[in-house]
């Protein structure tokens, strides 16, 4: 079944079109000082080449805003400022040439500030990001709702969306997060029924890699699967490229995008004679920088192996110390355990016109 999503307003954030009827965008987050330009840029390059297409950077001070420009001038993927109170950073960070803020017009001080903060984006542009999260709900909020409640989060949204418009500001997208997964898809859908702004969609702290992973499935799935959202985020504790590879996950589970390999592994049984988890492990590493859509499967056994992964594009499955190479499930070749991995690699460049790259990937 098609997912049918709503259309929101269509804002341009940089190179990358938003709402409307535009591909839900991946975005994520640097995790250097962004005053060390050398190696923000170096991790920018990284996620552009994994397939984010939105990056968000903190900035602390001036100093940090002062050094957007630089970032900006070496890296080509749309950046956006993340400022919390000081309206005088993001007016520097407009100056350096971002293309996105994310601030919160109600906590940067006066009408003044905000109108000159609004000006400021409008001539350039520029979208603002209202980004509530359950942690930063104002006082009188929590006291009416006794607590950071999905109620309390959709009029502390609504609030901030007030101030921009009332200068007449419309280039907003909207995010409501909490660590909560129920708590957040709650928020959004009350949220999405009131509003036509493009949303920005995620769990915020879902934590290490593996529970990371799983409660932004859920909680951006579920909120995918109905048709809310038009850029996500996957909030982990991981370098910042294997949230862009779980978000692609996400997408191309729900048949939304796809992008690059998706590797699919038996959970191993006694048939299993081969080294089926390291061998997994080293297809995934390897295949990281394809970019072409493509279904790999790592089979542990010979006999059900090619059948279990017929809708694979390719594949191995191993035996005792042999194992095979196939293509929708028909055998095309057999090998030596030694040489399966190397096999499907040559045929993943053969199908893909890529070269793979074969190297570690650091884990946090």
């Amino acid at each position: 079944m098609e997912i049918q999503r709503k259309k929101t307003r269509l804002i341009q954030l940089g190179s990358v079109a938003i709402g409307g009827v535009a591909a839900i965008a991946v975005q994520s987050m640097t995790s250097t000082d962004t005053r060390d330009v050398k190696a923000t840029v170096e991790q920018i390059k990284r996620l552009e080449a994994t397939g984010c297409e939105i990056v968000r950077l903190g900035v602390p001070d001036m100093a940090a805003a002062r050094s957007l420009g630089s970032i900006r001038a070496q890296t080509s993927v749309p950046m956006v400022a993340d400022i919390h109170f000081d309206h005088k950073l993001a007016l520097e960070a407009l100056r350096q040439g971002v293309n996105g803020l994310r601030l919160n017009p109600g906590n940067i001080g006066s009408r003044q500030k905000v109108r000159d903060v609004a000006a400021a984006a409008a001539e350039r542009n520029v979208p603002i990001r209202i980004g509530v999260n359950s942690g930063s709900v104002e006082k009188r909020l929590l006291e009416k709702y006794r607590g950071p409640t999905s109620e309390a989060m959709v009029e502390s949204a609504l609030g901030h969306v007030g101030i921009l418009e009332k200068e007449g500001f419309h280039l907003i997208k909207i995010s409501l997060k909490a660590s909560d997964v129920i708590r957040t898809v709650d928020a959004y859908r009350m949220l999405s029924a009131r509003v036509d702004y493009p949303l920005h969609v995620g769990i915020t702290e879902a934590g290490p890699l593996a529970p990371g992973t799983v409660k932004s499935a859920l909680g951006i799935g579920l909120l995918l699967a109905e048709g809310i959202g038009d850029t996500i985020r996957v909030s982990l504790t991981a370098p910042p490229e294997m949230e862009v590879r779980v978000a692609y996950s996400i997408l191309g589970s729900l048949g939304i995008r796809r992008r690059g390999v998706e590797v699919i592994s038996c959970p191993t049984c006694s048939r299993t004679e081969i080294d089926l988890v390291g061998l997994t492990e080293k297809v995934e590493r390897s295949l990281l920088s394809i970019k072409t859509p493509l279904k790999v499967a790592v089979m542990g056994c010979v006999v059900n192996g090619p059948g279990e992964a017929k809708q694979a594009d390719v594949g191995i499955a191993g035996g005792k110390g042999r194992g095979i190479l196939f293509k929708k499930g028909l055998k095309v070749g057999t090998f030596d355990e030694i040489d399966l991995l190397g096999a499907l690699l040559s045929e993943v460049e053969s199908m893909t016109g890529e070269a793979v790259e074969s190297r570690p990937f650091e884990s946090p």
